[in-house]
């Protein structure tokens, strides 16, 4: 089943810091902040919020459509797409700016400090593509390109394809205005438990005035599990359990890209948000947010596994 994945795509640079930075930060000199950190593997993989949800699909045996502007230097990810089944046709070139690419530090304790360059990101995508939008089941609007993000859930409300509404890391850079228009067009909105704060602080919507413009609302809160809520049910998820945890970036996007399998398959929302539980864990079982191998069979299987249930 086609869907859509609209968002980034970028060059992940993870660093590994054998120590803790609350070792190395003294509180009261924050105003002169100068600290180096001496790494001891770096680490180059393929990832941006769109690259990797689509990834996650591909491996479910989905067919995702890579929605994104990348840069002059893509021809490396563009080779691994194309061998992970990951259709890019609809992704746009930057000729004179390279894709974007996120430098990650993470120290003992998993806290992450980041940089992120958006390169090829700032240009726009573009309108989306009629034929796309006519053969495809489902769509995800993720963090990537600020115009696209404020444009792409008018296109799909108007084409009539159901879609998720994921601001992310862009709700900071998203107008009051957007995030609302967003929300409400969409089927489904997603983010996790500090986001979904966050956007009730801009938009100024409780509890309930935000349910009943987003219809449907998945909080997703680490290692605690998930949270969907309807109109008429409120569903608490449980976490899988990883065989182990190298590397907890990626398992959100990971998770995502179940919820869109569950949704494809038809399936209800107690089972969609266990199927998006499983995959999550195949993400921080590894380091990087695509050096995890994916396969439907496992996946059903590792299901069952945690939860005594078959999908």
């Amino acid at each position: 089943m086609r869907i859509i994945v609209s968002g980034s795509i970028a060059y992940d640079r993870i660093m590994d810091f054998r120590g803790r930075f609350k070792d190395h930060i003294i509180p009261t000199k924050l105003h002169i902040l100068n600290v180096s950190f001496y790494i001891q593997q770096l680490r180059q993989s393929y990832g941006g919020t769109a690259g990797n949800i689509a990834y996650n699909l591909a491996g479910l045996g989905e067919k995702p459509i890579l929605v994104a502007t990348h840069g002059n230097d893509f021809g490396e990810y563009a080779n691994w797409c194309r061998k992970n089944k990951i259709i890019t046709q609809y992704s746009k070139k930057v000729s004179n700016q390279p894709t974007s690419t996120v430098y990650i530090i993470t120290d003992l304790d998993d806290n992450q400090i980041a940089g992120f360059f958006p390169g090829a990101m700032l240009k726009s995508n573009g309108r989306l593509d009629a034929k796309m939008l006519k053969h495809s089941s489902y769509a995800i609007v993720s963090p990537g390109n600020l115009k696209d993000m404020m444009e792409y859930p008018k296109f799909l409300k108007k084409a009539q394809v159901p879609f998720i509404f994921d601001p992310g890391q862009q709700i900071t850079s998203l107008s009051k205005t957007s995030l609302l228009s967003g929300l409400t067009l969409a089927d489904i909105f997603i983010s996790n438990d500090y986001e979904y704060q966050m956007v009730k602080k801009k938009t100024k919507l409780n509890d309930r005035t935000f349910l009943k413009k987003a219809g449907v609302i998945i909080t997703t809160k680490g290692g605690h599990g998930s949270v969907i809520k309807t109109k008429n049910n409120i569903y608490k998820i449980p976490a899988a359990k990883p065989q182990k945890i190298k590397d907890p970036t990626g398992a959100g996007d990971a998770y995502r890209a179940g919820i869109l399998k569950g949704l494809a398959m038809g399936l209800g929302w107690e089972q969609t948000g266990r199927l998006a539980a499983t995959v999550a864990v195949y993400a921080v079982e590894k380091y990087g947010t695509q050096a995890h191998k994916l396969s439907w069979q496992k996946v059903r299987k590792r299901y069952r596994q945690n939860f005594k249930d078959t999908v």
